[in-house]
């Protein structure tokens, strides 16, 4: 919900459809009794962590080959990482080595795409954390910079660039609107066509895909509920779409790739068996041949240059594999890669165009997210970013324990991750965190978390649970809260409380309630609706009531609220109830809030509105609002100023046991 373009996955289940042999996917072992919860002994582990140095492990985001195939002397690959302090492109060898800044900007960047003829990198910045996106140019030779739409009122997001390198496609929304349209770029008469228009204000058009042609493109609407969705191609001459997904209910269809012979679709949808499996959708006879069908959260990524190939995600309680998959013989294998979190990287695509290598993408719990080149023919790979700096190190961080509860009213079961300090005694003194997601559909994965690895390092106890409403465990769990936001939701967190207190390690007047955006909401309605529970409560980026939230966020967001809360009036009471600004006199835990200046999801407002409260009954807060900052915070000195603060605050007025830190460290 708080997620602008989520791009819902996606098929449809009154065409024929022709099924692989499923790979059933066997569910991870999960601790379900909290005595069973244990602290590892290793005393080469040091306290030795800090926020400074943990918040300089580099970060990296989207990445792109360069298009001149695979050759030892000439792959290069572009990436996003803040190895400056901000999320600029850099350029390294595709063997290793020391990177190259591409851009110098105070801004943030994201999606980079090479053209075809190798002349130009497309991608997206914007101003301060304000999602309002243009698209730009950089010559990775002489690094020229090109805003391209140079549009402030008007977001351009995804840029795909045709076949030929003469278009670019992308997403477009002026601020006020709640629509995503696609438009086409003429790098030559540099001019505009709107391939889709008038589309309603509940939908929006994301993600283009060309065909290898360059006569159509491909794209996936989705409805604001993120229930329903569609795949529709558009010819780009006529800008006339035709609906690929036609179907009864409300099941979710989403685009992937388009073959090299540009006759099918690779899609992920939740229209077989209610949860995301992939298929291939034929454009011709609109069937689908599906590939998977499993009970977990499979997606789909991409062909394999000569077609004989395509990768896809699947995502088994937090972790997540590649797997290659030969189209002709419908058999698939796993990635040999580390576990943790694992996806194909690249764009447009994995692959180098010889079919040779893959780009990934691995995170793990204690390694930072890399880059990794991964040989097809050797079923080996090599790092090609290193993101771990010195004096972090990764034998000083904690694995997480995955745990299984059932929810309070009995109809779940709820997964959640663990983080139990090294060397820690069972005597019931030591504080715990309830760390909340936002979203809400989303999830936590085994992934690397600054912050939690530090608190873990200070002696504090972390259950990080996947509430309903989350993704990652089918339609049905994830729509399960629809309407009832902050309702049975908010019970599977305060449930992750009860089960953590009976480990044996947490003192029960020492837990804290943590999140950012939904898990910001989520962390005022615990403190609100369950207030002699916390010891601390730390709202990041949060909104606190439901009728101003809808009132000054983006229009997009205001559509998917109101379609997954109802409408204002009618359900006047249900939003009375789920926003905690009407509840602040309940608070008894301190609370430590930081926000955005710029954030157009939860504006600081919302965050403004509990300062105000609580002072002025006497309660104690902290904030801090980042003015060069949107949802979330990208520049590195932000980072750590934002949650040093916080680790100060919690450590003041939630000491860990042995309170062998000091607030000076």
């Amino acid at each position: 919900m708080r997620i602008l373009s989520p791009f819902v996955m996606v098929v449809v289940i009154l065409m024929m459809s022709a099924f692989a042999k499923s790979q059933t996917l066997p569910a991870p072992d999960a601790i379900t009794d909290p005595k069973l919860i244990t602290s590892k002994s290793d005393a080469r582990v040091e306290k030795s962590l800090s926020i400074e140095k943990l918040y300089m492990t580099r970060q990296v985001g989207g990445s792109t080959w360069s298009p001149d195939g695979w050759s030892p002397n000439g792959k290069t690959v572009a990436f996003v990482s803040n190895l400056s302090g901000r999320n600029n492109l850099w350029l390294v060898a595709s063997e290793g080595g020391w990177p190259m800044q591409l851009t110098v900007s105070d801004q943030r960047q994201t999606s980079p795409t090479w053209s075809p003829d190798g002349k130009w990198i497309a991608y997206m910045s914007d101003y301060d954390g304000d999602e309002q996106w243009d698209i730009f140019l950089v010559s990775p030779k002489t690094g020229q910079v090109v805003n391209l739409t140079n549009t402030r009122e008007i977001a351009e997001e995804s840029p795909a660039w045709s076949p030929d390198g003469r278009y670019l496609a992308y997403m477009v929304k002026p601020k006020t609107s709640s629509v995503f349209e696609i438009d086409v770029y003429d790098t030559v008469l540099r001019d505009v066509k709107h391939l889709t228009t008038g589309t309603a204000k509940d939908r929006m058009n994301v993600a283009p895909i060309w065909s290898k042609d360059g006569k159509f493109i491909v794209y996936t609407q989705e409805q604001s509920k993120g229930t329903d969705s569609n795949v529709f191609l558009v010819e780009v001459a006529s800008a006339q779409s035709t609906l690929l997904t036609p179907h009864d209910g409300e099941r979710t269809y989403s685009a992937n790739d388009v073959s090299p012979d540009g006759k099918s679709v690779l899609i992920t949808s939740n229209a077989g068996d209610g949860y995301d499996n992939v298929g291939l959708l034929d454009i011709a006879s609109k069937k689908i041949r599906w590939l998977t069908q499993d009970k977990w959260e499979i997606s789909g990524e991409s062909f394999s240059p000569d077609g004989k190939f395509l990768t896809y995600n699947a995502n088994v309680d937090g972790n997540t594999d590649i797997y290659l998959f030969d189209i002709d013989s419908g058999k698939a294998h796993a990635l040999p890669l580390p576990k943790g979190v694992n996806f194909t990287a690249g764009r447009p695509s994995p692959f180098t165009r010889d079919n040779s290598h893959l780009l990934c993408y691995h995170t793990g719990p204690t390694a930072p997210g890399d880059l990794l080149v991964y040989a097809l023919a050797e079923s080996k790979s090599h790092q090609l970013t290193h993101s771990l700096v010195g004096g972090v190190r990764s034998e000083d961080m904690v694995e997480p324990q995955l745990v299984h509860y059932p929810s309070k009213d009995n109809k779940w079961t709820i997964s959640a991750f663990v983080y139990v300090p090294y060397n820690l005694p069972r005597n019931g003194e030591h504080p715990a965190i309830v760390y909340v997601h936002g979203g809400p559909t989303a999830q936590t994965m085994n992934t690397f978390n600054r912050f939690v690895q530090y608190m873990a390092n200070q002696g504090y106890i972390v259950i990080a649970p996947n509430y309903r409403g989350s993704t990652g465990y089918g339609k049905e769990f994830q729509q399960a809260n629809l309407f009832d936001m902050g309702g049975g939701d908010l019970q599977d967190v305060l449930a992750a409380a009860d089960w953590i207190k009976q480990t044996g390690y947490v003192d029960p007047k020492k837990l804290i309630l943590m999140g950012g955006s939904y898990g910001g909401y989520m962390t005022m309605m615990g403190v609100t609706k369950a207030p002699e529970l916390w010891a601390a409560g730390v709202p990041i980026v949060p909104f606190v009531n439901w009728f101003t939230e809808i009132q000054n966020e983006d229009p997009v967001l205001q559509q998917s609220d109101l379609a997954t809360m109802g409408d204002p009036e009618k359900n006047k009471a249900l939003y009375e109830d789920r926003s905690p600004i009407n509840f602040v006199d309940k608070i008894k835990a301190p609370l430590y809030l930081l926000a955005g200046g710029n954030d157009p999801r939860c504006p600081k407002e919302e965050a403004q509105q509990v300062v105000d409260a609580v002072k002025k009954r006497g309660g104690v807060v902290e904030y801090k609002v980042y003015e060069n900052e949107g949802h979330g915070f990208s520049k590195v000195e932000n980072q750590i100023d934002a949650y040093k603060r916080v680790a100060d605050f919690l450590k003041a007025h939630v000491p860990p046991a042995d309170c062998s830190c000091s607030l000076n460290e």
